[in-house]
């Protein structure tokens, strides 16, 4: 906390507080005081537009899934550059030295670096066209950036359902759905997973796939609904992929919907999932000490295989409190 003209301010996650009168800017009353709020231009965006990667522009976050074809931003943008008002954005990737001229998909954070070898012509990108058509559906993409709370894994730009399921927004708009790796951790290696078959239609907050371990069984809820129109088939296969991997390539399938945003408006951003998560686990812990006894002073770190360590806290009890079935 730092104190400049008689103003305090601070920093929290992405934007800055100042003390100001009733009328400025953007208003929130925080201990009985009105402050005005403002982002912070150094924050990082979880989708950063092309445009803004290459420099062009300042700040500007995608709001079309990268699909940039049907893109009313990035149709204006290139009329512009086509006038000389500015560069496009392959003109100024084109500027940068030969290490930096990197491919669009990893300066749009869907895949690790890569670099281009086509000048940024991506019609005749073998890559491209595969990534787009194939790879981006089957592929589970990876974890940029992730918080680490008491041994469980919470990645930066995923949404979350209190049912202990995640989903993220791909290109071209289709949801990637799984589980949480505090989900995977608590129930302990799957034998099995009875997903959706490709089709059909699953609901938000109901009842769309199973989960089995020995003789126990549980339904799970789907974060969001649509249409299914892909399945992780290497989990059916190998179930214990979901546990090593749950945010990557232990994704459980893809669904496509027609509302998009109001799907997300109803899960826990990166704002919101991570004092929900501080919640579940202060909950498990109470029930950890209810069977086990006190914990150390502050909590520890929970490790892989919770309930096969103490099935004392009972299946049906652990999968009624945290994954929200029946």
């Amino acid at each position: 906390m730092q104190r400049k003209n008689s103003e305090t301010k601070w920093s929290g996650y992405g934007s800055t507080y100042t003390r100001g009168k009733k009328g400025e800017g953007i208003e929130a009353v925080l201990g009985g005081q009105i402050w005005k709020i403002r982002p912070d231009e150094k924050e990082k965006l979880n989708n950063p537009c092309i445009w803004m990667q290459a420099g062009v522009v300042k700040r500007k976050s995608c709001t079309n899934f990268y699909d940039c074809v049907t893109c009313k931003y990035d149709k204006a943008m290139q009329k512009k550059a086509r006038e000389g008002k500015h560069p496009s954005w392959q003109d100024a990737m084109r500027m940068r030295e030969p290490m930096g001229r990197i491919c669009r998909h990893t300066l749009t954070n869907r895949i690790p670096h890569r670099l281009c070898a086509y000048d940024y012509r991506c019609e005749t990108c073998d890559f491209d066209q595969y990534f787009e058509d194939t790879l981006n559906l089957k592929s589970g993409g990876y974890v940029k950036e992730s918080f680490n709370i008491k041994g469980f894994e919470l990645p930066v730009g995923y949404y979350f359902h209190t049912g202990h399921t995640w989903a993220r927004i791909e290109s071209g708009g289709f949801i990637r759905i799984g589980m949480d790796d505090f989900s995977l951790k608590l129930l302990g290696e799957m034998d099995g997973f009875e997903l959706p078959v490709m089709g059909k239609v699953v609901e938000h907050a109901e009842p769309s796939w199973g989960i089995k371990r020995r003789d126990k069984e549980a339904d799970v809820l789907s974060p969001v609904g649509g249409i299914v129109v892909e399945v992780n088939s290497r989990v059916r296969e190998y179930p214990t992929l979901a546990n090593k991997r749950p945010y990557e390539d232990g994704w459980l399938f893809l669904v496509r919907t027609n509302d998009i945003k109001e799907s997300m408006r109803r899960l826990m951003d990166d704002n919101t999932s991570t004092s929900w998560l501080n919640e579940e686990i202060s909950t498990l812990e109470k029930m950890v000490e209810e069977v086990a006894g006190p914990l150390a002073a502050d909590g520890g770190v929970f490790g892989e295989d919770i309930y096969g360590n103490l099935p004392s806290l009972g299946w049906e009890r652990l999968t009624k409190t945290f994954l929200r079935t029946p």
